[in-house]
Parts: C-alpha cells; structure tokens; sequence
C-alpha cells in the first residue's frame, strides 16, 4: 500500500512526460506488466514450528557485505523526479543499509554520489562503450569515486523502442539535466558530453576486457539464458543479475522472476545471482530469494518515492520492503534469508 500511495502521489506531482519516461516499457508494454504479474503466479508454502524471534536479513554481496537484500537497481536521470536526484536517493539507500547501483545515465556524478552515501557500498553501472578509451575512464571513475563493485549492463545492443517516450516527442533532457559522467571523457572536447551509444558488436571479448581493466568485482545485468549465466562465470563475472531491464528492451521475453530456477542451476552456487524486474512487496522478495536469489533490485518504485518525497520517500519504499520481507520471512517459520528454499515456492493453480 506504501508503495502504491507513493506511486501515486509521484504521478500527481510529476509532469506527465516525465512520468511516461519513467513508467513505460517498449513496444506494447507487454513484459513491463508480465514482471509484475508473474509473482501472482508464485505462492510461498510456509514451514511452522521452525522460526526464531528475530531474524538476520542481511546478505554478503560482492563489495558490500551485511547489506539489506533489497539493492537499488540501477534507474536513469534521477533529477527529472526531483531536483536532489541521485544525491537524495543515495542518502537514503545508506540510511536504510541498502546498496546504491548508481549509473552511466546519473544526472548526479558518481563522485558525488559516494559522496553522498559516506561509508555506505555504491555499485557503478555500466553500458560499454565502442570505444574502449571511455570505457576504461568511466571504470577508473567509479574507481576513484570509491565505487565497491562495477554492474555491466548486457542487454542493450540497441535502444528499446519505448512507446510512450516516441508519442510524446522525448528525446532531450530538459535544461539543468545531463548524463554527468559522460562529461569530460577521451576524444571529447573539455567539458563536453559523449553520448551513451548502443552497440551490437559489444561481446564477450568486451567483458574479458573490463574484468581484466579493474580489481573491482564485475556483475553482469540482463542475463535471461541459463547458457549465458554459465558464460558469465566463466569469463570472470562476480556475480550474474536476472533481468529484462524492466521490460524497457524487448517487449518479446519472460517475466525476469520465471527465468531465475534456471539461471542459478546454471550458476549451480559459483556466483551470486540478483533479481530485478517486478518487486513490489516484501512476498515477492522471499519468493525472489527462495528460487535462489541472493537479493533484489527495486527501480521505479525508487523514483516514485523520490518523486513524491525526495529522500524520504526512497526511504519509505526501502523501509516498507525490508519491513514486508522480514514479516513474509517470519510467517515462513525462517530466521536467516537461506531458510527460504525453492520447495517451499509453488505455482498457483499447478500440481505440488
């Protein structure tokens, strides 16, 4: 109910380009509304007589041990919801004990960002660039920022064709907003901004490239293929996130939470493996984590907090996760994340 207020006074307040910005999905929208249905399709069966009277919901992430199992995924131009940006959502995800994934498309440097979060973990994310000189000096941004882990987005060859976004003319940021850390890269005049292009010759060879560029861990974001899965930890990922991108890519895919059972058997442990895509209650988390997840990532409702409340409101949705999931955890009979196993999730309306 949180969450869904929250949406709703952000969508009161925004401009309704910006909110179509932010809401829509490619094509006919179709995966954009499969994340969230999807869950209706799990249900959780609980054990009794098993549970404790607290519960330890944190989890050892690469560059962020003990950290909430709820991560902010990585979501674009912050500032279009609210003038504070990335800054107020980073001061909230470290109040709340929650990882930031800060990105290539921030309207807030990924120095500032750190800044703004103090001790806490921040992710940088990361499209690669055609051109490995950028690539390599927006990896040693993240670097120098303090960034604790790098999150590889490898499911934009091209942009989504995002429905909304062509009717209604969105194809600028407006004044005051820009992909700060494309300001200033190799091959750009001083100060200039170098555009974030799509390639689709981008390849394995490119990620060989960025684990060897860094000491940092590598996490790949918008695996779906259990084959890829097992590429990713082959080719040195630290991690591997189930994703469709939020159903902003292609709008011909699964739900991310229906390809997860067969990603972590390819994983089969080596790895963490991350979820995004649909979280919208602390039911859908322990359903994420009881197929194998080791956390979650949580976007648009992130924004609409933001929108609605600015720091507060992330925080709101990140305390009403936790909250919900510790609850869901409880009604489970669990006391730690890992008591949630896959025979406890069953298919509504399927054989047992």
């Amino acid at each position: 109910m949180i969450l869904r207020d929250l949406h709703d006074k952000a969508r009161q307040s925004l401009d309704p380009v910006r909110y179509d910005y932010v809401a829509g999905g490619a094509g006919e929208e179709r995966v954009l509304a499969d994340n969230e249905r999807a869950f209706d399709r799990y249900a959780l069966l609980p054990r009794v007589l098993s549970g404790r009277e607290t519960r330890d919901t944190t989890v050892d992430l690469p560059g962020a041990p003990r950290t909430a199992p709820v991560v902010v995924a990585p979501t674009a131009f912050h500032r279009l919801a609210h003038p504070d940006g990335e800054r107020a959502t980073a001061r909230a995800a470290a109040a709340e004990g929650a990882v930031l994934v800060t990105g290539t498309a921030s309207t807030t440097a990924v120095a500032d960002v750190t800044g703004a979060a103090g001790d806490a973990p921040v992710w940088f994310q990361l499209y690669p660039h055609p051109r490995r000189e950028v690539t390599e000096a927006l990896v040693r941004r993240a670097e120098e920022a303090g960034c604790t882990a790098l999150v590889v987005t490898v499911d934009s060859p091209v942009f989504g064709r995002h429905t909304r976004d062509l009717r209604n003319g969105f194809t600028d940021l407006p004044p005051g907003c820009a992909a700060e850390n494309m300001r200033g890269l190799p091959g750009a005049p001083p100060g200039a901004l170098t555009d974030i292009p799509m390639s689709p010759a981008v390849s394995w060879r490119d990620i060989d490239g960025i684990v060897g560029l860094t000491s940092l861990p590598v996490l790949l974001k918008g695996v779906l293929h259990p084959a890829d899965a097992r590429l990713a930890v082959e080719h040195g990922a630290a991690g591997v996130v189930v994703s469709n991108h939020g159903g902003r890519q292609s709008d011909a895919v699964p739900a991310a939470v229906d390809c997860l059972p067969a990603v972590v058997a390819a994983v089969a442990g080596r790895v963490p493996v991350l979820l995004d895509g649909g979280i919208r209650r602390g039911s859908d988390i322990a359903v994420a984590l009881a197929l194998g997840a080791s956390a979650v990532g949580v976007g648009r409702p992130v924004v609409w907090g933001l929108a609605a409340e600015g720091e507060a409101g992330v925080r709101r949705v990140l305390a009403a996760l936790r909250d919900e999931y510790d609850h869901t955890l409880a009604l489970c009979g669990g006391h730690r994340n890992t008591d949630l196993t896959k025979d406890m999730v069953v298919r509504k309306g399927g054989t047992w």
